[in-house]
């Protein structure tokens, strides 16, 4: 007995979702030790010692590999951070409907 499964149809809305996923996959295999790559933060690139979003990566990294409290430290926000791209990528693949209004 063979089981059919739904056939996928492609939206525009769903481009977000998947960017999402390919952001957290990319986190995932990063390394969180390494720090020899060029980095996209201005503050850094600037020498600008404080910067909110530094860190928030190498937190996502070391959750992915199971250390909560080093992805804690790391960020403070980055468990929290999942836990909300994960559901706005949920929302966006069940959702029937466009989840982009147009004004």
């Amino acid at each position: 007995m063979q089981v059919s499964l739904p056939k996928y149809q492609f939206k525009t809305a769903h481009l977000e979702g998947f960017f999402w996923m390919a952001a957290l996959l990319a986190l995932a295999l990063h390394s969180p030790l390494d720090e020899g790559h060029a980095s996209l933060c201005l503050a850094k690139n600037l020498n600008i010692g404080f910067c909110p979003g530094c860190g928030l990566g190498t937190s996502v990294s070391w959750l992915f590999r199971g250390h909560l409290s080093q992805s804690f430290l790391s960020h403070p926000l980055g468990i929290p951070a999942v836990v909300i791209l994960i559901h706005r990528i949920w929302t966006i693949f069940k959702s029937p409907k466009a989840t982009h209004t147009k004004n």
